[in-house]
C-alpha cells in the first residue's frame, strides 16, 4: 500500500553505460532523444519547452566560443548564478570544449567568491546578472586570471557595467557556430580519469576545498544510480535547488542526461509550490528543510482549523501512521484498517498530495537528517520519501532507500558501486570508482581524506543494522563529551527540537565538557514576520509582505527592516514561552542526559555574512561555538541569564 515495487523492463536507455565522458553522454542523449523535452520554463504565463536537440545546439555554441579563445584541456570555467537553463548550457558547453567547470553559489560574499575563482584558476566566469557583475568588478584585482565575464541578463545591466570590456553578453557567445565534429574530437582527447568538475565544499571547518570529480567518477555512478529509483525517460522533475551543489548538479542534471527525462525550471523559489501544481512532476528531490517546513505548516494549519476538521485530520493521521508502522514491521494490514485508510486518503491525504501536483512517484531527500515522525507522516499520506546518503567526495550518493527496500530513519543500503564499511570508531568508510580524485591544490587534505588502501574517510559516524541499513549518527567532529564522560550526538537532539515548532529555524546544542546540555535557538525570518503580522506588531503590512517575498526569493537575504522585527518577535514573552515548551516537548523523546536544560534565543537567524552557516544552510559548528562562547558561559554561570527548560 505504501511501498513502491520497481517495474520491470523500464522504458529507458542509460547513456552513461555507453559513454566515456560527460560531453560524450550529452551528444549521445541528444542524438537518441532529439525531439523530446529536455526542459521547460515559464514565459509570459505559459510553459515553453526546449528539446534535447536545442540543448545540444546551445551547448555546442558555447563550446565553439571557448575554443575560439584557445581553451586548453583542463582550463577552468566558473559558473555563478541561479538554477536555470543557461547554467546547464554553460556547464555542458565547457565540458564539450574540454574544460573543467566550477560551480559557485550566487549568495557568496565578494571575498568568498574571489577566493573560489582565484583558487580554481578560472579563465572565464559566467554569471547571471547585475549583483554578480557588481561583485566581480569589485574584486577584479583579486581574480587576475579571469579573461572574460559572460552575463546571461546583460540587457538589465547598468550602463557602467556594460561599458566594461571585461563584460560580454551571453547572446554574443550564443552567436558562435555550433561544431559537433570538433566537440566529438575533443571528447576523444579527454582522459576520462581526469577532472570533469570541481565542487567547492561548504567549508564548515575552514576555507572551502575544491573537490576534483572525474568523468569516470560520474559515469560510474550514473551507470547504476537510476535503477534504484526506477526512473523512466517519460518522467520529469522540477529544478530549483542550487546547481553549485553536487545533488542538483550530478544526480539531477547529469542524471537527466543519462536517463533522458526532462525537467521544469521553477521561475523562482517562491513560485515552486505554485508551479509544482501546474507542472505536476513525477519525481521531486529536495533537502529535508522543504519537507520539515511543509510538515510544520500542515500542522499549524490543522491547529487553526475548526474543531471538526481537526478531529477528521487526527483520525486520518492515526490510521495512516498505523498502516505505515505495520508496513515497516512487515505485517499485514487488517481489512478494517485498510478500509479506514482508504477513507482517510480520500478525505485528507489526497488533498495533501495535490499540493505537489498529485503525480509524484518518488520524493528524494538527503544532506541532513529528517525526523522519523515527519517521514512516517508523509509515507502515511502517500508521499514515498526516500532518504539517501552521500557526500561530494564520494560523487553524491553511496547509500539509498529504494523501492522495495525502505527502512524509515535510515539512509538505506550501500549502492552496488560503493564498497562501504565502518571503522573501529564507527566512521563510515567508502571505496570504489566513485571516490573523488582529491582536493585541488591541496595534497595534504587529500591524504587525510583517502588512506593508502583507497578508503575515503567520510567524517560521519554511522550505525549498521542486521539488514545492512545504515543510520547516520552525526559528524565525527561534532560529538559532544559531557563533563560526566557521556558521548552525545548533537544532530539528533537538534533535529528532535526543530520539529516541535514551525517558528524554529536553527538549534545549536552545546555541552562539551559541561555538566548538562544547553542550546541557542533561532527563528525563521518568514515565520517571525507572519507572527508579527498576526499579532499586530507591524504597522506597515505592505513593507512586511514585500520582505516576505524577498526572503522567499533568497532565504539568506537580510532585507532592510528585518532586524528590528526579529528583535521584537524574539522579545515577546509568548514566543519565549512557546519555544521553551517546544524544547520540553522534544526532551520527552530524548534520554535524560540528552535533554536541554537551558536555552538562549538569538534575536536573529544564523547568517552566511556572519560566517555562521554555509550557502546550503549547514551550521558552521566550530564558528558558532567560538563566537557565542561568552553566551554559553553566561548560561552556565549566571542563573538569571537564558531560559530554564528543566531542572538540572
Amino acid at each position: 500500500m505504501l511501498d513502491v515495487t520497481p517495474p520491470e523492463n523500464l522504458n529507458v536507455t542509460y547513456m552513461a553505460r555507453q559513454s566515456r565522458t560527460l560531453g560524450d553522454m550529452m551528444i549521445r542523449r541528444a542524438q537518441a532523444s532529439a525531439g523530446d523535452m529536455a526542459w521547460m520554463i515559464k514565459k509570459d504565463g505559459s510553459w515553453q519547452q526546449t528539446d534535447w536537440r536545442g540543448f545540444l545546439d546551445h551547448s555546442l555554441r558555447f563550446a565553439s566560443w571557448l575554443r575560439q579563445r584557445e581553451l586548453a584541456l583542463g582550463d577552468k570555467i566558473c559558473v555563478v548564478g541561479g538554477t536555470r537553463p543557461e547554467w546547464c548550457i554553460a556547464d555542458m558547453g565547457g565540458l564539450l570544449a574540454g574544460g573543467v567547470t566550477v560551480g559557485a553559489y550566487p549568495t557568496l560574499s565578494p571575498s568568498q567568491l574571489a577566493y573560489l575563482i582565484d583558487h580554481s584558476d578560472s579563465r572565464f566566469v559566467v554569471v547571471e546578472g547585475q549583483p554578480e557583475v557588481d561583485k566581480l568588478l569589485g574584486i577584479r584585482d583579486d581574480i587576475s586570471r579571469v579573461e572574460q565575464v559572460i552575463v546571461w541578463d546583460y540587457s538589465q545591466l547598468s550602463d557602467e557595467a556594460r561599458a566594461s570590456d571585461w563584460v560580454l553578453p551571453w547572446d554574443t557567445v550564443m552567436a558562435a557556430e555550433p561544431d559537433l565534429e570538433a566537440a566529438e574530437a575533443r571528447q576523444q582527447e579527454i582522459d576520462p580519469d581526469e577532472t570533469a568538475i570541481i565542487v567547492y565544499t561548504s567549508g564548515t571547518t575552514g576555507p572551502p576545498k575544491g573537490a576534483m570529480i572525474s568523468h569516470t567518477n560520474i559515469i560510474s555512478l550514473l551507470s547504476e544510480i537510476s535503477d534504484f529509483m526506477a526512473v523512466e525517460s517519460s518522467d520529469y522533475g522540477m529544478s530549483f535547488l542550487p546547481m553549485a551543489h553536487v545533488a542538483e548538479r550530478i544526480a539531477a542534471f547529469y542524471g537527466r542526461i543519462n536517463t533522458g527525462m526532462g525537467t521544469a525550471f521553477a521561475s523562482s523559489i517562491p513560485a515552486v509550490l505554485e508551479e509544482v501544481v501546474e507542472v505536476r512532476p513525477t519525481v521531486f528531490g529536495s533537502v529535508p528543510r522543504i519537507f520539515e517546513k511543509a510538515y510544520a505548516r500542515i500542522m499549524a494549519g490543522v491547529a487553526d482549523a475548526p474543531a471538526g476538521k481537526q478531529k477528521i485530520f487526527r483520525w486520518a493521521e492515526q490510521n495512516g501512521r498505523e498502516v505505515a508502522r505495520l508496513w515497516q514491521a512487515g505485517k499485514p494490514v487488517p481489512l478494517g484498517l485498510r478500509i479506514r485508510f482508504r477513507i482517510a486518503d480520500k478525505l485528507v491525504f489526497s488533498k495533501i498530495r495535490g499540493a505537489f501536483g498529485g503525480r509524484v512517484k518518488h520524493f528524494v531527500t538527503g544532506a541532513a537528517p529528517i525526523a522519523h515522525e515527519i517521514l512516517e507522516f508523509f509515507w502515511a499520506s502517500g508521499f514515498p520519501i526516500y532518504e539517501v546518503y552521500g557526500m561530494t567526495e564520494a560523487t553524491v550518493l553511496t547509500h539509498a532507500n529504494r523501492p522495495g527496500e525502505v527502512k524509515l530513519g535510515t539512509v538505506g543500503k550501500a549502492m552496488p558501486y560503493a564498497e562501504a564499511r565502518l571503522a573501529e570508531d564507527n566512521e563510515i568508510l567508502i571505496r570504489g570508482s566513485i571516490v573523488f580524485k582529491g582536493y585541488y591544490k591541496n595534497p595534504e587534505a587529500t591524504a587525510e581524506a583517502i588512506d593508502s588502501d583507497g578508503w575515503l574517510h567520510t567524517g560521519d559516524i554511522g550505525r549498521l543494522d542486521d539488514d545492512g541499513f545504515l543510520s547516520i549518527v552525526d559528524r565525527k567532529k561534532h560529538i559532544i563529551i559531557t563533563a560526566g564522560g557521556k558521548n552525545l550526538t548533537p544532530a539528533n537532539i537538534e533535529n528532535e527540537i526543530k520539529t516541535q515548532d514551525p517558528l524554529i529555524s536553527q538549534v545549536h546544542v552545546h555541552g562539551d565538557k559541561r555538566p548538562y546540555l544547553t542550546a541557542i535557538i533561532t527563528i525563521h525570518p518568514v515565520e517571525a514576520i507572519e507572527y508579527a503580522l498576526k499579532h499586530q506588531l507591524i504597522t506597515d503590512t505592505g513593507a512586511a509582505q514585500a520582505m516576505v517575498t524577498q526572503l522567499m526569493e533568497n532565504p539568506l537575504a537580510v532585507p532592510d527592516g528585518l532586524e528590528p522585527i526579529m528583535a521584537n518577535v524574539t522579545s515577546q514573552d509568548s514566543v519565549r514561552q512557546r519555544l521553551v515548551q517546544a524544547v520540553k516537548n522534544g526532551n520527552v523523546n530524548l534520554s535524560r542526559v540528552e535533554t536541554i536544560k537551558k536555552i538562549h534565543i538569538l534575536s536573529r537567524d544564523f547568517s552566511v555574512e556572519e560566517d555562521e552557516i554555509t550557502p546550503t544552510l549547514k551550521v558552521k559548528r566550530k564558528n558558532v561555538e567560538q563566537k557565542y562562547l561568552d553566551i554559553f558561559d553566561r548560561i552556565y554561570n549566571d542563573e538569571g541569564f537564558g531560559l530554564v527548560v528543566e531542572g538540572k
